[in-house]
Formats: C-alpha cells, sequence, structure tokens
C-alpha cells in the first residue's frame, strides 16, 4: 500500500521472530531469549518440567524426555558434506 505501511508490517514481522516464535533449531527459545542469555534458564525448567511429569506420569512416556540441553551451535542452510555440521549432527543425536 505505501512505503510505511511496509516498514510498518516489517517492523511487527521482526519483533514476532525474534521475541515471539519459538525456533525448533534452538530447543524452542526465542532469538530474543537466546541472545539475551536466557536460553540456559528457560530450557532447565523446561527439562526439569518434563522429568517431573515423567515422574508423576511414567506410564506416558516411552522412553527419555525430549533434550532440552542448550544447543551451542546453530547452522543457517547448513551444507550437510561440512565436516563440522555432520560433528555437530553426530553429537546432537548421541
Amino acid at each position: 500500500e505505501s512505503l510505511s505501511a511496509a516498514q510498518q508490517w516489517v517492523t511487527g514481522f521482526v519483533h514476532w521472530y525474534d521475541h515471539e516464535h519459538r525456533h525448533s533449531a534452538i530447543r524452542f527459545v526465542t532469538p530474543g531469549q537466546r541472545h539475551a542469555g536466557q536460553d540456559d534458564a528457560v530450557l532447565a525448567r523446561r527439562d526439569a518440567i518434563y522429568a517431573e511429569a515423567k515422574r508423576q506420569h511414567p506410564g506416558r512416556w516411552s522412553g527419555v524426555t525430549r533434550n532440552w540441553t542448550p544447543r551451542r551451535t546453530v547452522w543457517l542452510n547448513p551444507d550437510q558434506n561440512d565436516p563440522l555440521v555432520q560433528r555437530d549432527q553426530r553429537l546432537e543425536a548421541a
């Protein structure tokens, strides 16, 4: 509609993306939480919640709970042939 409308839309989108959208590659925390150093505490809290839920209702769990260990390496469009990417994927699977 206008340059101003486009700028307003982008501003709203960037806020949503950085502060509301939880990214699977960084264990469902927001980029804002990650950049502010809050991800360790958020993920530790989730891990404790999952562990308690499994303790209270063991029949609902067929195996281990979700991995809430903070991701230290994050790839954007990773080259699957890159040895560093392959190493990270092996560590992630362990």
